[in-house]
């Protein structure tokens, strides 16, 4: 990246923080007040925004957010200079074909991306969840395949809350709403653990942070009654 690049992503991530945090309320974590270390990380959290890793990169300690790449959509993100600008020198995201029909090239490049010192913000569930009546949807097997390609990596649950409110679906402008990022402890895959095991292991270790009033409102297939 030359000088000049560097300096404008420097000064967009440094705006965007302060704006973000302004709107939500949400502040990056003090790197003491969190169980784990930065390395090889996999975070994984709810998704219900196009803002969703927005909080997730700046709830991170800024130390750690350098070396944090969220997972996005090349379909979305290359469309524009501006997009492709933000996408890989504010946030170096790991790009990837969404719609591709070859998942194990992604896990692979996810895979790749570890091995070389990055950590992950990815959404398992694969979508936006947009139905208020759904507190989380069914998890893809994609964190699974990445675990067994890197049974070394931690993974880490989040939960963002209110961000949808913040953001709706459709809508451009954010309305100022506080929303709270949870972050709870890192989970490995274990020996002998299958994919269905480990899939409602993480979806559960989600869940977990979820507030109380979402979590006694919800049943064992993330349905909000």
């Amino acid at each position: 990246m030359s000088f000049f690049k560097k300096h404008i992503a420097w000064l967009i991530d440094q705006l965007l923080c302060l704006f973000v945090a302004f709107i939500t309320g949400v502040r990056p974590k003090r790197a003491d007040t969190l169980p784990f270390t930065p390395q090889q990380k996999v975070y994984f959290a709810n998704h219900n925004s196009h803002g969703d890793f927005v909080l997730v990169w700046i709830s991170l300690p800024r130390k750690w957010r350098m070396h944090t790449r969220p997972v996005a959509g090349a379909d979305y993100w290359l469309t524009s200079s501006l997009k492709r600008f933000i996408i890989q020198n504010v946030f170096n995201a790991l790009l990837i074909p969404r719609n591709s029909d070859n998942p194990q090239a992604i896990t692979e490049q996810m895979a790749n991306a570890l091995t070389q010192g990055d950590s992950l913000i990815i959404f398992p569930e694969g979508t936006r969840n947009t139905d208020d009546n759904t507190l989380l949807l069914p998890f893809k097997s994609g964190i699974y395949h990445l675990a067994k390609a890197k049974p070394d990596t931690e993974f880490v649950p989040i939960w963002i809350d209110n961000i949808s409110r913040v953001l709706p679906k459709g809508k451009i402008l954010p309305i100022p709403l506080v929303c709270h990022v949870q972050i709870g402890d890192a989970i490995k895959l274990q020996e002998n653990e299958n994919k269905e095991e480990f899939l409602q292991r993480c979806r559960q270790a989600m869940l977990n942070l979820a507030p109380n009033h979402f979590q006694a409102a919800s049943n064992p297939t993330g349905e909000a009654s």
